[in-house]
């Protein structure tokens, strides 16, 4: 075991090798290497604080670890501590992979987190909010991001990174083109509400935004330039205090897409494809929800349904 100073130098300069291998041999999102920074940023400061080396991270070193991100001082829940131990377990791979570092990953188990249930808004939530926006240049835009939002069940940053260019027309449907996690491109079709939508903004809107400015990006703030999450996070809030919605964000849009398309009767598999999941059981979990809604009807309207 060495000293502080130049344990904290090791570890930090494995830490950028790692995000620096993410982000150009892997190819991954911005956002996703941020987050694992963020999640190692933790580890560099318990190793520091306990003088230990990357080499040194054993049973007990985990052991100590997990207590210090459920101290105080960080306060973590239980679901953010397993990311960061998956955080941990892909870093401490990679210098195994890299250095032949004698770590056994497999004794650095996440803990088991309860499974919770998305959160989304009703159908009539979601109409109350679409008809907030007003008709001023703003509200015809904002209008039309949430249209697209819940048309589309995109992410707040595939959502922003959209071009004009990626709204497509192909006979009688009209499809954006999202770049998802992994640069994985998928194509999602909108609904006429959707479309009419984006067609009111690209025609009243966006070129009093851009006034001859050369921009890529389908939504822009009044200044010409692509709007940010930071705008739409805000413009949500504001929406949220406004008409009394509770957990009103571009996730629980997305989280609202899924839910009604399966509420309606739509193929779990091609709900998977819409969202641009990897794995299906990740779209598995909006199935908890419709039976849960199932289950209420059920208890309500059977005249032999005794629930003790």
């Amino acid at each position: 075991m060495v000293g502080s100073k130049s344990t904290s130098i090791e570890v930090e300069e494995s830490i950028v090798n790692f995000l620096n291998y993410l982000s150009v041999e892997r190819g991954l999102a911005k956002n996703t290497v941020k987050s694992y920074e963020t999640d190692l940023t933790k580890l560099n400061v318990f190793c520091r604080k306990n003088q230990l080396a990357v080499s040194d991270f054993g049973e007990v070193a985990f052991t100590k670890y997990l207590g210090f991100l459920r101290s105080a001082e960080n306060s973590l829940s239980e679901a953010s501590i397993a990311r960061n131990v998956v955080a941990l377990r892909t870093f401490l791979s990679f210098l195994q992979k890299r250095f032949e570092l004698p770590l056994d990953i497999n004794e650095f188990i996440p803990p088991k987190i309860p499974k919770r249930l998305p959160k989304s808004l009703s159908i009539d939530e979601v109409i109350r909010l679409i008809d907030s926006f007003g008709d001023d240049l703003a509200g015809i835009r904002d209008r039309a991001i949430v249209e697209l939002l819940y048309a589309s069940g995109s992410r707040i940053t595939e959502l922003v990174q959209l071009d004009v260019k990626d709204v497509q027309q192909e006979s009688d449907s009209t499809f954006i083109k999202v770049l998802g996690k992994g640069n994985k491109e998928r194509f999602v079709p909108i609904g006429k509400f959707a479309k009419n939508s984006i067609e009111s903004y690209l025609t009243r809107v966006r070129p009093n935004f851009v006034k001859g400015k050369r921009c890529s990006a389908l939504f822009v703030n009044q200044r010409g330039s692509r709007l940010s999450r930071q705008s739409v996070w805000s413009m949500l809030n504001r929406q949220s205090k406004l008409l009394k919605i509770k957990d009103l964000s571009p996730h629980s849009l997305r989280h609202s897409f899924a839910t009604h398309l399966l509420d309606g009767g739509a193929d779990i598999r091609a709900v998977q494809e819409l969202l641009g999941h990897s794995n299906v059981a990740t779209t598995q979990i909006y199935t908890l929800v419709t039976i849960d809604k199932l289950r209420e009807s059920y208890s309500q309207a059977h005249p032999r349904a005794v629930i003790k």
